[in-house]
């Protein structure tokens, strides 16, 4: 477990070309079009982390905002449709690459305006993902698990259909879709609690869409309101480059983590908001919290949320590091169960990682390696 707090001077924070107003018009654009989701309590969370540090005098409540009952099964069809509402009447075609959520939320957004979607997807993504693209009217082209090869079959793709490229999160439009969850999250927790704002706001990262949008909605209405982003340890670009005041990338052309979702980057639009004072720490989490996360939830809450989702609550019941970064009069925690996308036959070895008993990074790599030869015609007997 790590946690970055912020070591260099904000990058860019002046110069940031999303704002409160952005969002805000963002949120008319979309209204009719997306649900409002749902915030939920679990007592049983939170007792559960209060035994995860007893000696701990930080006892938070937990809101957990339901994203994963949002249209298409993830908080990106925000993005999606904020996006493409603002391409130019003469485009026909859009563009993407992802590993499924934001395919799912952008092929579904251009069936609305009758665009055809063209979406660039690595071939280990969930299966469940990649039919759900195709079921919303997408063409599906498969890659290799690389961000090299995403993006250069997607500027392919660009180039031979004159579509316009709809980034997954690093893009202001999308951005600005994504910080709606603020918005939404912030009113309805205080129609719950007579008044009261959130303290802070626990929020997963990849590619920084939802942290960059949320934190310049949130911050913009609650100065005060701590942002805390939440990140795979294995794919851990955010935090280090928060820490070391420049953009890292991942170590590893081919990252792995079991929250397929978060295996993207920060990029040129999302790095300088995640680099500044509007994000106040990232904490990472190991596989094993994820899996442990998804099965407190999947037991207590009875939500089926997909592992991306997992690393949030794997944060939210780290209490000695949240303490650390709210401090102890910080009390009202925020939560984005951000999606619900799982491929339910990968969910017996999550559950194994929970307990220990085995790694599911390693069983899906031997897995991928299987099906690679099988497809070449090599016996692996």
């Amino acid at each position: 477990m790590s946690v970055a707090l912020p070591t260099a001077p904000p990058v860019a924070s002046a110069g940031l070309d999303i704002d409160l107003a952005l969002v805000q018009e963002a949120a008319q654009t979309i209204k009719a079009s997306v649900q409002r989701t749902p915030v939920l309590r679990c007592h049983a969370i939170e007792h559960a982390a209060l035994r995860n540090d007893s000696n701990s005098s930080f006892k938070p409540e937990f809101f957990f905002k339901c994203e994963l009952f949002q249209k298409t099964g993830s908080f990106k069809v925000r993005g999606a449709l904020n996006a493409v509402a603002h391409l130019p009447s003469t485009v026909t075609d859009v563009v993407t690459h992802s590993s499924g959520n934001h395919a799912q939320a952008l092929a579904w957004a251009a069936r609305t305006k009758g665009l055809r979607a063209h979406i660039v997807m690595p071939r280990t993504a969930p299966k469940v993902k990649v039919d759900a693209v195709k079921g919303y009217g997408g063409q599906v082209y498969l890659c290799e698990p690389t961000v090299e090869a995403r993006w250069a079959m997607a500027g392919e793709l660009v180039a031979s259909t004159g579509g316009a490229l709809v980034h997954p999160s690093d893009d202001y439009p999308v951005m600005a879709g994504q910080g709606t969850v603020a918005l939404e999250f912030l009113e309805q927790v205080e129609e719950e609690t007579g008044g009261k704002s959130l303290d802070a706001l626990i929020i997963p990262v990849g590619g920084g869409g939802l942290l960059g949008g949320m934190a310049v909605a949130a911050k913009a209405l609650h100065p005060h309101i701590k942002i805390i982003g939440a990140e795979p340890s294995m794919v851990d670009d955010a935090f280090r480059s928060k820490a070391a005041g420049h953009l890292c990338l991942h170590p590893s052309p081919s990252p792995r983590s079991i929250a397929d979702g978060l295996l993207t980057v920060l990029g040129q639009r999302t790095y300088p908001i995640v680099s500044s004072d509007k994000v106040d720490a990232i904490i990472t989490v190991s596989e094993q919290e994820i899996a442990q996360a998804m099965r407190l939830v999947y037991e207590r809450m009875k939500l089926v949320i997909e592992p991306s989702a997992g690393v949030g609550v794997a944060v939210a019941m780290r209490g000695d590091e949240l303490e650390a970064v709210l401090g102890i009069g910080c009390r009202r925690v925020g939560v984005v169960l951000c999606g619900g996308n799982l491929d339910m036959d990968r969910l017996d070895g999550i559950w194994r990682l929970a307990r220990g008993e085995d790694d599911v990074m390693r069983d899906r790599e031997g897995s991928e390696r299987r099906e690679r030869n099988d497809q070449d015609g090599v016996d692996t007997k």
